[in-house]
């Protein structure tokens, strides 16, 4: 008999939870005006994809090397320092939130939203700098238009013109 992984044990887990989102998110009234994008698309949207995500995570093989914390930190100490400890990343991820949160009115959400993300895939380490600026725009871009054009949803305009 096989035994049940930790992805499978996640995947469930998650799966039961996009269920329950999802039977809250259909039970949301709609509009009684036609709307191309009701106020239940998005939680809806959201639970579908949570649910799929639930399914490949299930369907996942695990990774085999598994080590314990104590190994893993002397790991981290050795590649980066303190910097890169798992409690400063916490501390400097919580930090650029709240900076970000505080910069979105004054300076808007295109400029801000692409200065987090690439802000933060360069202290995770990433360093392919062109795709993460082109990555972070194309994204951040797409859902401000999305959001400003399509639902009609105000998000601060900042320094840029539009």
């Amino acid at each position: 008999m096989n035994r049940i992984n930790i992805n499978q044990k996640m995947g469930i887990i998650l799966a039961l939870l996009a269920l329950g989102y999802l039977w809250m998110a259909f039970q949301i009234p709609e509009f009684s005006l036609p709307r191309p994008v009701d106020s239940d698309a998005f939680p809806k949207a959201l639970g579908s994809a949570l649910l799929l995500l639930a399914i490949l995570l299930f369907f996942e093989k695990p990774k085999h090397k598994v080590q314990d914390d104590e190994a893993q930190d002397d790991i981290i100490e050795e590649s980066g320092g303190f910097w890169t400890s798992p409690r400063m990343r916490v501390v400097v991820t919580s930090a650029a939130i709240v900076a970000y949160a505080f910069a979105l009115q004054p300076i808007g959400f295109v400029v801000t939203s692409i200065l987090l993300c690439c802000g933060l895939a360069c202290y995770y380490g990433y360093r392919n700098h062109k795709a993460n600026v082109l990555a972070s725009s194309g994204v951040v871009l797409a859902l401000y238009f999305m959001m400003s054009y399509v639902m009609d949803v105000y998000l601060p305009t900042g320094i840029l013109p539009f």
